[in-house]
């Protein structure tokens, strides 16, 4: 029975989860926000604050030990320089999870874990920053429509204008042979 065992699996083994896990926290904390899933923020989430809370206390111990999950010593260094004393004055909630919304692929509901203390993006600012980056050939596209020069074929004109590759030179003959013959005898 699972008794007391309140945490979430993830569909993982106990490794690959811890793997994660620091490979999330380790993210968070170099770049002060990330996108992920619900459920991957709130296991980070239980991890993060463990983490901040040893930063706190700033001995060498504490550094060992967040060392063991953590395993970049720059991401560990902005831990203790910045981050841990960022929150001396505050006992837990070091973080935030924004809700996103659903991920395109399979629906799974995405958020923005972050540390407080980052500056708020809304969901609105994120999808107008999305809006404004059309790929390279949509923005081709639209060029060409606005200056009129390489106007879109239909299937038939670029068919008349690409030349037919035969697949034997005896099929080639044949070709030849009937474009001629249709070219010197009269149409009925």
């Amino acid at each position: 029975m699972r008794h007391n065992q309140k945490k979430k699996h993830l569909g993982r083994t106990a490794s690959h989860r811890r793997a994660m896990l620091a490979n999330l926290v380790t993210s968070l904390f170099e770049r002060g926000r990330i996108r992920t899933t619900q459920a991957k923020a709130k296991e980070g989430r239980k991890l993060a604050e463990r983490l901040i809370t040893s930063a706190k206390k700033g001995d060498l111990h504490a550094r060992r030990q967040v060392l063991r999950t953590v395993h970049a010593k720059a991401v560990v260094k902005r831990l203790f320089d910045e981050i841990g004393p960022r929150f001396a004055n505050r006992n837990g909630g070091y973080t935030r999870i924004v809700k996103l919304g659903p991920r395109l692929g399979d629906r799974a509901p995405m958020v923005l874990f972050e540390l407080l203390g980052e500056p708020v993006v809304s969901k609105d600012k994120e999808e107008k920053k999305k809006k404004e980056r059309p790929s390279a050939e949509k923005k081709s596209v639209k060029e060409a429509a606005k200056t009129g020069k390489g106007k879109a074929r239909s299937k038939k004109e670029v068919a008349k204008r690409t030349p037919k590759i035969p697949a034997s030179p005896a099929a080639s003959k044949k070709a030849k042979a009937k474009t001629k013959t249709s070219k010197t005898t009269p149409k009925g």
